[in-house]
């Protein structure tokens, strides 16, 4: 009887054994799929920010050399501190060039914006990878999108009654600098970081 009893236990227990091994077997696999999707939302996600970035440190350059021919030969260069005098011919290619080295496409032209006062550039990436084969149909096709924002914080300040055709003191964070419109060298300037900031829009 108890060998009997026995054998019947080991029974009921094997379709109860196999039942949880699929489950636990489901479980993993699904936990494998969100992280597959997961790593490729954030691999997006980077290529996303360094296309927005490049796209709004393009324009920083091209402030730069707008300002430094300003200096000397137009009483309005001060404006040019403002950061938003740049006309962004080159930020397509800047944004498209590092999209590609995170193994993404720009999808469309980076779009100008404004955020809190700061201009910059919205732009939208799809990854070149796919999610990846998984249990769930049409992963394997599935590319990841993903969007970010980059703007152009002006770091100077001057004086209110600042002449543009006579020597001013720019304060930029804490740094001093002079500018001589009458001697004016490139050389005087200091690095485009000093004078304006690049980041990602929060």
């Amino acid at each position: 009887m108890i060998s009997q009893r026995l054998a019947g236990d080991r029974g009921q227990t094997l379709p109860l054994y196999i039942w949880l091994t699929g489950i636990l077997l489901f479980a993993a696999l699904a936990f494998f799929v969100f992280a597959q999707a997961a790593s490729a939302r954030n691999g997006a996600q980077s290529a996303a920010d360094a296309a927005a970035l490049a796209a709004a440190q393009d324009s920083r350059e091209e402030l730069m050399t707008g300002l430094q021919d300003a200096i000397g030969h137009d009483d309005n260069w001060l404006s040019w501190l403002n950061g938003g005098r740049f006309q962004g011919t080159g930020v397509a290619a800047a944004a498209e060039r590092l999209a590609a080295e995170n193994d993404a496409t720009l999808k469309g032209e980076p779009v100008r914006t404004t955020v809190n006062g700061f201009p910059g550039y919205h732009v939208v990436i799809e990854t070149r990878y796919t999610v990846g084969d998984s249990i769930l149909p049409g992963t394997e096709n599935r590319h990841a999108k993903a969007e970010a924002t980059a703007v152009i914080q002006p770091r100077c300040t001057f004086g209110s009654n600042a002449d543009p055709k006579k020597p001013v003191q720019l304060d930029c964070g804490g740094d001093l600098i002079d500018i001589n419109p009458g001697d004016f060298n490139s050389d005087d300037l200091p690095d485009a970081s000093v004078l304006f900031s690049v980041h990602l829009a929060e």
